[in-house]
């Protein structure tokens, strides 16, 4: 894996994607600036050199052409806060006043282009948009691992336009290391908290991790399609009907492989998806067929601590309940401290995907677990064992 480390920067330019992809309020201030802090030991890294930076990302969904409230110089300030210093802008991403500024761009110096996809080429991975952007620097590093799963211009297509000069970012190459970690593991036994809504998103994940776990949990929303499968009563819990057979396959498969599958044992249900509804903890199989499950019971959460306390690696993808509902959020909360605890107790644990990102902030548990992947889609892509395009563009010379 070819790193910055591996490479000293004097006197070049150092073309950088990073994903700064963030949050803004209605004052088109950012939010949240944890991708913008990621990448600045990279950058860092580059100007000590004595190189010069020219970053270059994208900023939400714009349909057609520049849009102020898409525009990368809303980002600036969160930037300089974490730099420590001065960051020029480009209106433009291409153009001859884009150009200009990269070119004359001195040693130290940081530049921010603006949005890539105000051009339509970005997401359509055009090969000449790539080359006019790959006119802005004498080295590219892509540090998005965000958007590594995208065949786009800025990812996969522009590696090509610099052989032997380009590598993976700090926030790349840990987040390939620590899932990796994951992925090959070699301390057993490995556990896999598998949550979220739907089975359906997850199918590639569990079906790849069959493979590597010892244990796979499956909570959330599609615990209860397995316990249909299994002739369970969910009530009005939500179930894909048109993948119970999957379901059972999976269940099979596990068996067949020697695979744990744990799923819940009881239930917190609910009457209505709302913190009003008349609440009662059924067995899991056993759901009233007015009511809906919107967390695990305290049996459920007995038995995860009995599999954490002897797990030597966890990853965490997806939350076991309705945690954003104080009502429906102790399963979740639950499981977030037994990790913390299994990290403080020597596990390696990574957390990934955007929902059990959201549950280890909202109960301050970030810095309590081994890794926090940023990654989202591209984390999910990767655990199902897809190579990335903007990986396999560094790789690849």
């Amino acid at each position: 894996m070819k790193i910055i480390d591996d490479f000293n920067f004097s006197n070049q330019r150092v073309l950088i994607r990073v994903d700064f992809n963030v949050p803004l309020d209605k004052n088109l201030q950012v939010t949240d600036d944890t991708r913008i802090k990621a990448t600045i030991p990279t950058i860092q890294k580059i100007l000590q050199d004595g190189g010069s930076v020219i970053l270059m990302s994208h900023l939400g969904r714009p349909k057609k052409g520049p849009a102020e409230e898409f525009s990368l110089r809303h980002t600036i300030s969160a930037i300089q806060r974490h730099l420590g210093k001065e960051v020029l802008f480009a209106d433009d991403c291409i153009g001859e006043s884009a150009y200009t500024l990269s070119k004359s761009l001195s040693k130290g110096k940081v530049l921010l282009l603006e949005n890539l996809r105000f051009y339509a080429e970005e997401e359509a991975g055009d090969e000449q948009f790539a080359q006019k952007l790959a006119m802005h620097g004498d080295f590219y590093v892509n540090d998005a691992f965000g958007t590594a799963h995208r065949a786009h211009a800025s990812t996969a297509i522009i590696a090509k336009f610099f052989p032997g000069k380009k590598a993976f970012g700090y926030v790349m190459a840990n987040e390939i290391r620590n899932v990796s970690r994951v992925l090959q593991a070699t301390e057993k036994p490995v556990t896999a908290i598998i949550g979220g809504a739907k089975v359906s998103t997850k199918l590639g994940i569990i079906q790849n991790l069959l493979q590597r776990a010892n244990n796979i949990i499956i909570g959330g929303g599609m615990a209860y399609t397995f316990v249909k499968a299994l002739g369970g009563n969910v009530g009005k819990s939500l179930v894909e009907d048109d993948l119970l057979e999957k379901a059972k396959e999976i269940l099979d498969e596990a068996k067949r492989l020697g695979v744990a599958i744990i799923l819940p044992i009881d239930s917190v249900n609910s009457s209505e998806f709302s913190e009003n509804g008349e609440v009662c903890i059924t067995a899991i199989d056993s759901i009233p067929d007015q009511m809906m499950g919107l967390d695990v019971g305290p049996e459920t959460i007995r038995k995860y601590h009995e599999v954490l306390s002897n797990s030597k690696v966890i990853l965490w993808n997806g939350p076991v309940g309705v945690f954003e509902m104080k009502r429906f959020e102790k399963g979740t909360l639950e499981l977030g401290k037994m990790i913390a605890e299994a990290t403080k107790s020597g596990a390696f644990t990574l957390v990934g995907g955007g929902d059990s990102v959201a549950a280890v902030k909202k109960f301050s548990l970030e810095d309590q677990v081994s890794y926090v992947s940023t990654g989202g889609g591209a984390m999910l892509e990767y655990l199902e064992g897809i190579t990335l395009p903007g990986i396999a563009a560094i790789l690849n010379d």
